[in-house]
């Protein structure tokens, strides 16, 4: 899509508590939240995204998984919802957490890239099933466990569900890329 269907909510038309939170720096940004296309536009549903916030920015910030694995998570989710804008913020948020190269590019190939550790494959095979069948398998979910608590089995499948809702809302409104984001790669 090369133009938004929704687009940004200017500057101009920042009001009251969004303009806060558009204008905020939270801990460990680069740039206030107005400046990425994702919050300007789901600015333009306030009570949405005054309830959707905290939720996404809990997972992204404050939840119990290792930093690597939550943006494996992620980028999977990304490759398989066809997430242009998700995968490009993700790539530059795991490059930013010293996530190399060779593993970010390793997520679009799936499970059987080579490479991966077998917690890893779980993780990448998690997303799979998730997106395929709502469900995870008896043997994704018993790798999982090998090393997740049940708090962060909880919090993995509730982290994929997150980044689906916001890949479909992503693509079907046409939220462009910021400057400077990679594109996902074509299939």
């Amino acid at each position: 899509m090369s133009a938004p269907r929704i687009p940004p909510l200017p500057e101009g038309d920042w009001k009251g508590d969004i303009a806060r939170i558009l204008e905020a720096l939270p801990q460990g940004a680069e740039a206030p939240l107005g400046s990425y296309n994702i919050f300007r536009t789901l600015a333009r549903h306030p009570d949405l995204f005054r309830s959707w916030l905290p939720f996404g920015g809990y997972l992204l910030t404050a939840g119990t998984l290792p930093p690597r694995d939550r943006e494996l998570l992620i980028l999977r989710t990304a490759v398989r919802c066809r997430s242009s804008y998700e995968w490009g913020q993700h790539v530059r948020i795991a490059l930013g957490l010293k996530i190399d190269r060779e593993s970010v590019d390793r997520v679009i190939d799936g499970p059987r890239a080579d490479g991966w550790t077998d917690h890893e494959v779980a993780l990448i095979r998690a997303v799979d099933e998730l997106h395929d069948t709502a469900q995870l398998s008896d043997d994704t979910w018993a790798a999982l466990a090998r090393s997740y608590s049940d708090v962060q089995l909880i919090e993995a499948t509730m982290l994929v569900g997150q980044y689906h809702m916001v890949a479909f809302a992503l693509n079907a409104v046409g939220v462009q890329l910021d400057e400077g984001l990679e594109p996902l790669p074509s299939p």
